[in-house]
């Protein structure tokens, strides 16, 4: 029964192959670059094909089309609690490659919506791990740890997680305006001490030059001085040596 199956989908095929014939499929099919094909047979994976022409056996054979293509998916904003109770909002996006197409079709119905699902679960287990202060500092460290999580499951599913990227962070209107605070505490705290160093360092020049010219030989130089603008002027002087 499969042969006689296979051998009249060929002949449809060659059917198809007559622009006259347009009831009959066409046995060849393109697979375009950047992707792989996959043909099965009744139903069973049979080969796997390049991009190109290929020809499949219209009654027999199905073609899949997998792209190997690196995807960009943008993970929907989640709303997460930090270990110190602190709900922030985060938006991130996933970028992921197919490495082995069979696994991908024929393992799981929808890989992608499964790497978002993956994605959205671990990413509200790590961020309920650490406090708020981490989060903020430390995105690239958090996105690290989600993808480490996610790899193993998804190279079961015959994906590879290129990165994750943490792009906005979204904070209650309360918590804005306390770090808004602190922020400009830290910057005032900062100017005041520059303003004190500054002045320090100020009086320690005052007090050398004050040393300095507190010296005998600083007078006898401004002794000099006078002497010479005296000796200048026109009008009669009275000298009185030391």
């Amino acid at each position: 029964y499969g042969s006689l199956k296979q051998s009249f989908g060929n002949f449809i095929g060659f059917l198809g192959l007559c622009p006259c014939c347009i009831c009959c499929p066409n046995p060849y099919k393109n697979v375009e670059e950047g992707n792989v094909g996959l043909v099965t047979r009744y139903g069973k994976l049979y080969r796997g094909v390049d991009p190109g022409l290929v020809k499949v056996n219209p009654i027999t054979e199905h073609l899949f089309k997998v792209p190997i293509l690196i995807q960009l998916v943008e993970i929907p904003t989640q709303r997460c609690m930090t270990k110190d109770n602190v709900n922030v909002e985060l938006s991130s996006v996933l970028y992921y490659n197919v490495i082995e197409p069979s696994k991908t079709v024929f393992g799981i119905s929808d890989v992608q919506n499964a790497i978002v699902e993956r994605t959205q679960t671990t990413l509200r287990h790590v961020v309920g791990a650490v406090n708020l202060q981490d989060v903020i500092e430390k995105r690239e460290d958090i996105a690290s740890a989600i993808e480490e999580i996610i790899t193993d499951i998804a190279t079961s599913w015959g994906v590879h997680i290129e990165s994750i990227l943490i792009k906005d962070l979204g904070l209650p209107p309360t918590v804005e305006a306390s770090l808004s605070k602190a922020a400009e505490a830290k910057r005032i705290g900062e100017s005041k001490i520059i303003t004190a160093k500054a002045e320090v360092e100020s009086a320690k020049l005052m007090r050398k030059a004050a040393d300095i010219l507190s010296s005998k030989a600083a007078m006898q130089i401004r002794y000099l001085d006078a002497m010479n603008s005296m000796a200048k002027s026109a009008n009669s002087k009275v000298i009185f040596m030391p």
